[in-house]
């Protein structure tokens, strides 16, 4: 877990890595989308920094 992940974060990490697994889409692919939607979602409550 990056240091900057709250343990909400992290549950929907899982949450969504899982899902999209089971939707077929490979491991390495998986974890992508879910990083990328759990950063999405913290920059959107600004609690990343901004370019």
């Amino acid at each position: 877990m990056p240091k900057d992940w709250t343990e909400k974060d992290e549950r929907q990490y899982e949450h969504i890595k899982a899902s999209e697994a089971k939707s077929g889409r490979s491991s390495k692919r998986s974890r992508q989308i879910a990083a990328a939607t759990v950063n999405k979602r913290r920059r959107g409550e600004g609690r990343t920094k901004s370019k």
